[in-house]
């Protein structure tokens, strides 16, 4: 296939902040400097809090120098790895991919005797620095000065790829679904809510991304650049990954420099893992978007889907790159009942597959919904039969073969078998509990680690509708477009997602600026068509933010409204615009 020639993506976006000059300290040398101009003679307490995943031992090497009396590391206060596992851990389970959303605090890790000595050795030291350092130095001290180091999530994935281990569990050697299991169910959830309380009092804020040249900013400085965020258009910083079935086009179209014989997902849109790059003069600092979600979740999200969801952010955007490259795993979503019982989570994924590109030389198509007559239990039977070693499952007997071309628009709520197939590329629009996906056949392959891939039939076959047959997918989930208004230069059409979703989208088809409204919901929007565009502020509340092919926007409901315009590189443009309906 050949591919366009835009090669403009901007894989390192970031949020100018505006307004006073920020300081920003970059390397040890001048963060240290920093950090001792805020220290008073006599005695003083330096809260060091860490989110789990910093390189502990590699910033306490470093705050050493500072010459402390006392050095607190909090690591030393926690609850054995043994009594971690049974009394945080315990209620887990033994799946590998799947667990229970945790209501722990971070406080349930430590051991109270070993914190009480740690407050009493801190408050019996009358002189000097006292450093408290690691993930909960908060639950030790108050602090006098409050630091906080600051991670990715994305960042922290790749180092338990490395062989670094869950906080306080010393796993390294782990499988890294458990790691991943672990920290996504469990320590990140207890994490965010310590940070969530921490982040109005903290006077300076780092970047530990790269343990060997940290970036700080004032606290003031952060909460001011988010508060902006919050209020202007907005993307995250996108990450890549292969995969199995992983495909050339995001490596050649959006050029992304990677070893990796493909690529097979695009992370554009997902702030509960993406970073966000924030520019302050001429430092860019990367911080978790979820910071974002965590503090600002009205301006944001708006107060109506704020209401519904709470702090969280619940429409995801990302690609599914097949092109050259093979079909996904077959799957199916848990309905919204079963996830509630199972995982303690309040809604499912529902999804959408928008279709961004397909080669039509090889016949691109998406598996979508069973075919009318097939027998479920003989379905499952030869699934299983698959999965042990049996005969390949026969996919295309019992499930709808979809034909598509750029730009259809397949819907996929929970309950419906799927996959995309090979030679397309995929904007997956979905909600956001993204990890509980059934797979029921995997095409006969392993994972790039040589191992199985994770099958869970025994999930999926509790989830299957089975009505959802071949009249079913073509009469409600392909191609449900309907147009919303026609005038000239503006084409409005709706183009889902299914009743049982609660996102709603909208394609734009333009060749004039056009005004849209924001209605009380944070709009997610990818450029799906045309080199670039121009997102303006009707009453110039924000600078007109710049679009590139296949790039998502995040529009705050703070925005109001906001202005799409094509530019002169792209006289006519697609835009797919999703939200929460009401």
């Amino acid at each position: 296939m050949k591919y366009s020639s835009f090669h403009n993506y901007d894989p390192f976006p970031s949020v100018r902040v505006t307004g006073e000059n920020a300081c920003c300290a970059e390397g040890w040398e001048a963060v240290l400097a920093e950090i001792r101009k805020r220290i008073p003679e006599g005695r003083c307490v330096v809260l060091c809090e860490m989110y789990p995943g910093v390189d502990q031992d590699a910033v306490q090497r470093e705050l050493r120098r500072l010459s402390p009396a006392l050095l607190i590391d909090t690591r030393e206060l926690l609850l054995s790895a043994d009594e971690l596992l049974e009394r945080v851990y315990g209620d887990q389970g033994s799946d590998r991919v799947f667990g229970l959303m945790t209501h722990r605090s971070l406080r349930d890790c430590f051991d109270g005797e070993k914190l009480s000595r740690a407050r009493a050795a801190i408050e019996k030291n009358r002189d000097g620095l006292v450093l408290v350092c690691g993930a909960g130095a908060s639950l030790a001290a108050a602090g006098d000065v409050r630091l906080y180091f600051n991670i990715t999530r994305w960042e922290i994935q790749l180092r338990y790829r490395k062989g670094q281990g869950n906080w306080g569990l010393g796993n390294g050697d782990a499988p890294l679904l458990t790691k991943y299991k672990y920290g996504y169910f469990v320590l990140w959830r207890m994490a965010d809510r310590l940070k969530t309380r921490l982040l109005p009092d903290v006077d300076l804020m780092l970047d530990a991304n790269d343990p060997d040249v940290p970036k700080m900013i004032t606290g003031a400085d952060y909460r001011r650049a988010l508060e902006q965020a919050a209020g202007q258009p907005f993307r995250v910083r996108p990450y890549f990954d292969p995969g199995v079935w992983g495909g050339q086009w995001i490596r050649k179209q959006l050029e992304i420099p990677t070893e990796a014989a493909n690529l097979a997902w695009g992370f554009d849109g997902v702030p509960e893992e993406n970073g966000l790059g924030l520019t302050f003069g001429n430092s860019t600092l990367e911080f978790p978007c979820i910071d974002l979600v965590l503090t600002h979740p009205h301006e944001l999200l708006g107060e109506r889907v704020h209401g519904r969801f709470g702090a969280e952010f619940p429409i995801r955007f990302d690609l599914l790159d097949t092109m050259e490259g093979g079909n996904l795993s077959l799957q199916v979503h848990p309905l919204t009942e079963y996830i509630q019982e199972q995982f303690g989570m309040h809604y499912t994924q529902d999804e959408s597959y928008y279709i961004l590109e397909a080669d039509g030389n090889r016949d691109p198509a998406v598996y979508l919904g069973v075919k009318t007559g097939i027998r479920p239990e003989k379905m499952i039977a030869e699934l299983e039969d698959a999965q042990r070693g049996g005969a390949p499952f026969d996919a295309e007997r019992y499930v709808n073969r979809i034909p598509v071309k750029k730009h259809d628009h397949l819907l996929i709520p929970a309950g419906t078998v799927h996959c995309s197939g090979a030679d397309t590329v995929v904007l997956e629009i979905s909600a956001t509990p993204y990890i509980f996906t059934f797979k029921l056949w995997d095409w006969g392959r392993v994972g790039l680690d040589g191992l199985p891939r994770p099958i869970h039939i025994s999930h999926g076959k509790n989830n299957i509708q089975w009505d959802r047959n071949t009249e079913w997918v073509n009469r409600e989930l392909v191609n449900r477009t309907e147009t919303v208004c026609r005038e000239d230069g503006v084409l409005a059409e709706h183009t889902g997602l299914h009743p049982r979703e609660f996102i709603e989208t909208i394609r734009y088809t333009l060749s004039r600026p056009h005004t849209c409204r924001c209605n009380d919901s944070v709009h997610v929007i990818n450029l799906v068509e045309g080199k670039e565009m121009t997102i303006e502020s009707p009453d110039g509340s924000f600078r007109p933010f710049a679009v590139h092919y296949a790039e998502t926007v995040i529009l705050p409901a703070a925005v109001g409204e906001y202005r799409l315009c094509p530019t002169a590189e792209s006289t006519e443009i697609r835009v797919i615009d999703a939200c929460v309906r009401p």
